[in-house]
Protein backbone atom coordinates (compact mmCIF):
# COMPACT_ATOMS: atom_id res chain seq x y z
CA UNK A 1 0.00 0.00 0.00
CA UNK A 2 1.00 3.55 -0.67
CA UNK A 3 0.57 6.63 1.52
CA UNK A 4 -1.52 9.48 0.08
CA UNK A 5 -1.46 13.02 1.45
CA UNK A 6 -4.44 15.33 1.15
CA UNK A 7 -6.42 17.91 3.09
CA UNK A 8 -10.14 17.82 3.81
CA UNK A 9 -12.07 20.96 4.73
CA UNK A 10 -15.09 20.60 6.99
CA UNK A 11 -18.42 22.37 6.57
CA UNK A 12 -18.97 25.94 7.71
CA UNK A 13 -19.94 26.18 11.36
CA UNK A 14 -17.61 23.38 12.45
CA UNK A 15 -15.44 24.50 15.35
CA UNK A 16 -12.00 23.13 16.18
CA UNK A 17 -12.51 21.80 19.69
CA UNK A 18 -10.96 19.07 21.80
CA UNK A 19 -14.27 17.19 21.48
CA UNK A 20 -14.10 17.32 17.67
CA UNK A 21 -10.49 16.15 17.65
CA UNK A 22 -11.36 13.25 19.98
CA UNK A 23 -14.42 12.27 17.92
CA UNK A 24 -12.32 12.27 14.74
CA UNK A 25 -9.61 10.17 16.36
CA UNK A 26 -12.19 7.67 17.67
CA UNK A 27 -13.81 7.47 14.21
CA UNK A 28 -10.52 6.43 12.57
CA UNK A 29 -8.86 9.73 11.70
CA UNK A 30 -5.78 8.90 13.76
CA UNK A 31 -3.68 9.48 10.62
CA UNK A 32 -4.82 13.10 10.35
CA UNK A 33 -3.83 16.41 11.92
CA UNK A 34 -6.65 18.85 12.71
CA UNK A 35 -6.26 22.63 12.54
CA UNK A 36 -8.24 25.81 11.90
CA UNK A 37 -7.39 28.34 9.23
CA UNK A 38 -9.40 31.40 8.19
CA UNK A 39 -12.40 30.17 10.16
CA UNK A 40 -12.41 26.73 8.53
CA UNK A 41 -11.49 23.41 10.16
CA UNK A 42 -9.16 21.28 8.08
CA UNK A 43 -7.60 17.86 8.49
CA UNK A 44 -4.32 16.95 6.83
CA UNK A 45 -4.24 13.23 6.13
CA UNK A 46 -1.41 10.87 5.35
CA UNK A 47 -3.50 7.77 4.64
CA UNK A 48 -2.24 4.37 3.47
CA UNK A 49 -4.46 2.74 0.89
CA UNK A 50 -4.55 0.83 -2.39
CA UNK A 51 -5.43 4.00 -4.35
CA UNK A 52 -5.92 7.73 -3.93
CA UNK A 53 -9.67 7.33 -4.43
CA UNK A 54 -9.91 4.65 -1.73
CA UNK A 55 -7.86 6.81 0.66
CA UNK A 56 -10.10 9.83 0.15
CA UNK A 57 -13.33 7.81 0.36
CA UNK A 58 -12.25 6.17 3.62
CA UNK A 59 -11.19 9.50 5.14
CA UNK A 60 -14.53 11.10 4.23
CA UNK A 61 -16.35 8.10 5.71
CA UNK A 62 -14.38 8.41 8.95
CA UNK A 63 -15.11 12.15 9.17
CA UNK A 64 -18.81 11.40 8.67
CA UNK A 65 -18.68 8.77 11.44
CA UNK A 66 -17.43 11.56 13.71
CA UNK A 67 -20.52 13.61 12.85
CA UNK A 68 -18.89 16.14 10.52
CA UNK A 69 -19.25 16.92 6.83
CA UNK A 70 -16.45 17.28 4.27
CA UNK A 71 -16.98 20.09 1.75
CA UNK A 72 -13.63 20.03 -0.05
CA UNK A 73 -10.62 17.79 -0.63
CA UNK A 74 -7.33 19.30 -1.82
CA UNK A 75 -3.81 18.11 -2.48
CA UNK A 76 -0.58 20.05 -2.42
CA UNK A 77 1.05 20.67 -5.80
CA UNK A 78 4.06 18.50 -4.84
CA UNK A 79 1.77 15.57 -3.97
CA UNK A 80 0.03 15.84 -7.34
CA UNK A 81 3.38 15.94 -9.17
CA UNK A 82 4.58 12.84 -7.30
CA UNK A 83 1.34 11.04 -8.07
CA UNK A 84 1.63 11.90 -11.78
CA UNK A 85 5.23 10.65 -11.93
CA UNK A 86 4.24 7.13 -10.87
CA UNK A 87 1.24 6.88 -13.21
Amino acid sequence: MKSYEFIVTLADGTEHTDELAEALFEAGCDDGSVWSSAGRVQIGFSRRSESLEAAIRSAIGDVQKAGSTVVQVTMEKDSLAALASVA
